[in-house]
């Protein structure tokens, strides 16, 4: 099976989790050209203006259909319904829309296999509501980590509003009290690992690992661990770094370029954790 892996705008940070990703849709048998980026944008989160948006994600609907594998493969759950709601009825598509979770664990027999190393864990799922109506993904990355020998899944009622904590950015204070009832169900849960599912959660959680016994991962990082690859997660390394720019190295400065360093990455990396 050929796929499109349509990853976005916002994973670019998280190249280990995109890369790990492809691998595990290579080990089931599925090849899959990766894209994202300005270049394969949805449009609707990074413009404003209406015709600029359509147009953009006329483009990106463009380059889907003249790519042949008749499937696009999602990770961002923006991307997804705006793929959905917007880009697919406005633009003809001759390609399906799956979610990377449906994939894999469409694929889950041929996946168990793989994952043999012993995970030792007691794992809280970061879980929210806002898209689960679409795919599932819950249900689906809860059985893909069943998989896991040694994982634990804990049960706890915790479900948040919105279909990744940047939804709650925007809310006063409803990302503090995300994270304040994400801690709470933690230790109630006696977790000791809280798994995000989509990016951007991850990236407002991992700081919560400062001063905690407890570690925050993907599930593709605990998929990865159970495979036995060793893939490293450098955001959360810098974001918790006393000091990031030293984290980040004279090679990654001179990757990005250190004035783009100091005016997009470091004052994300740098801002106070909510709670």
């Amino acid at each position: 099976m050929a796929v499109t892996f349509w990853y976005g705008c916002n994973m670019t940070r998280h190249g280990e989790v995109i890369r790990a990703t492809l691998r595990l849709m290579q080990a089931v048998g599925i090849t899959a050209e990766a894209t994202g980026g300005p270049a394969s944008c949805c449009g609707a989160p990074k413009e404003p203006d209406a015709r600029i948006a359509g147009a953009m994600g006329a483009r990106t609907v463009a380059q889907f259909n003249a790519s042949g594998t008749g499937h696009v493969v999602t990770w961002c759950p923006t991307c997804h319904m705006n793929m959905q709601d917007v880009m697919a009825p406005a633009t003809p598509t001759n390609f399906e829309t799956l979610h990377v979770t449906e994939l894999l664990h469409a694929s889950r027999d041929a996946l168990r296999p793989l994952l043999t190393r012993h995970v030792p864990a007691r794992v809280l799922l970061h879980r929210h509501l806002g898209f689960d109506g679409r795919v599932p993904v819950n249900r689906l990355v809860a059985d893909l980590l069943a998989l896991v020998p040694g994982l634990e899944l804990v049960e706890h009622e915790l479900d948040l509003p919105g279909h990744m904590c940047s939804a709650l950015a925007a809310v006063p204070g409803g990302l503090a009290q995300a994270q304040r009832a994400t801690l709470a169900a933690m230790a109630e849960s006696g977790a000791d690992t809280l798994c995000t599912i989509f990016h951007s959660c991850h990236r407002e959680l991992v700081g919560l690992e400062q001063g905690r016994a407890f570690r925050v991962a993907n599930w593709v990082h605990l998929l990865a661990e159970a495979a036995g690859w060793d893939i490293a997660d450098d955001y959360k390394a810098w974001r918790n770094a006393p000091d990031p720019r030293a984290a980040v190295g004279a090679d990654g400065l001179a990757s990005v370029g250190e004035a783009v360093f100091d005016r997009l990455v470091a004052p994300e990396l740098r801002r106070p954790r909510p709670v």
